[in-house]
């Protein structure tokens, strides 16, 4: 549980009776949930996540239906929540049991196990939504390298991997060069460091410091703000 008063901000485990349990129209018993890099800042209080206390944090779950008014799901039912401002404004998935609308959840699918689905996780999730994202506005392996920014991130990492598996040729930008490898393993065509994106570029400067490859910087920047726009404008 996570408060903030004049005391100041802090977290500890609780024990809690069911009656406190907020508004909804599904309980549910939480068997899964995930620790997610926006849980870590909730949790510590170094990044403004949480907009409502007293606050369980957890953005994401994994569980079982245990009482319903909602004509979509029965007692029972295995079901997934990611996201919906859960763990922010809505009592979060790092619980034993929670209450939350029904609208909010999805089946789980036969095909996972609740452990699984949350092994997959809500990076996971994202990293999909923007690889479908990229998929509707027709984007296509043939259409050249594609830039993935955060890399060795969670988001990141997944989106790499799927891209490459999809055909896309993956160049991945990281802050942390030291993965280099693992990107690479991951399915990146190539890896450049986030330094080199911090500043304009030089436009003469068309070869890479090794080798005599063309520099990228300025074609992936210019194919970055190509699809800000793009998105921005759909």
């Amino acid at each position: 549980m996570i408060e903030q008063d004049d005391a100041g901000y802090r977290a500890a485990v609780k024990d809690l009776d069911e009656a406190q349990l907020p508004e909804g129209d599904v309980t549910i018993r939480v068997s899964h949930s995930t620790l997610n890099y926006k849980d870590g800042l909730a949790i510590t209080g170094k990044g403004p996540v949480v907009r409502r206390f007293p606050m369980v944090p957890g953005i994401d779950l994994a569980g079982v239906v245990e009482s319903t008014t909602h004509p979509d799901y029965k007692v029972g039912d295995a079901v997934v929540l990611n996201g919906w401002g859960v763990g922010e404004v809505h009592w979060g998935g790092l619980t034993q049991k929670t209450r939350l609308k029904g609208d909010w959840l999805v089946p789980l699918p036969k095909a996972f196990s609740p452990q699984q689905a949350m092994s997959i996780s809500t990076a996971s999730y994202t990293a999909m939504l923007c690889v479908l994202a990229l998929e509707r506005h027709g984007v296509t392996p043939t259409h050249g390298e594609l830039l993935v920014t955060g890399a060795a991130g969670g988001v990141g990492s997944v989106a790499g991997a799927v891209l490459s598996k999809l055909g896309y040729k993956v160049v991945a930008v990281s802050g942390r060069v030291e993965e280099a490898d693992d990107l690479k393993r991951l399915g990146a065509a190539d890896v450049l460091p986030r330094a080199k994106f911090s500043s304009p570029g030089k436009p003469l400067d068309r070869r890479r410091r090794r080798g005599r490859q063309p520099y990228p910087d300025q074609r992936l920047r210019q194919s970055a703000l190509s699809v800000l726009l793009m998105t921005a404008t759909a």
